[in-house]
């Protein structure tokens, strides 16, 4: 975020309030991602952007075993005991 502030004001409907576009555009706030909320003691409010993921492979982390695999001979026997 550059040096300036972008200021900015929403309406609450309900229990849900829109992001104003200049935030959402500052932020890089895309469809799909989620807004963690936190508040501390002094009553200020925090939210941290949680990009989404999303694609065939959102969710997978890796390989974090400690031996190497050789995917061309071992591939039909992945997993097979």
């Amino acid at each position: 975020m550059g040096s300036d502030s972008v200021d900015a004001e929403s309406k609450v409907s309900g229990n849900q309030a829109n992001i104003p576009a200049a935030i959402r555009r500052e932020l890089d706030i895309d469809d799909g991602d989620h807004l963690r909320w936190s508040l501390s003691d002094d009553g200020a409010v925090r939210v941290e952007i949680v990009r989404q993921r999303s694609g065939t492979f959102a969710e997978f982390d890796g390989y974090s075993g400690e031996s190497e695999t050789d995917v061309v001979a071992e591939h039909d026997a992945w997993g097979v005991e």
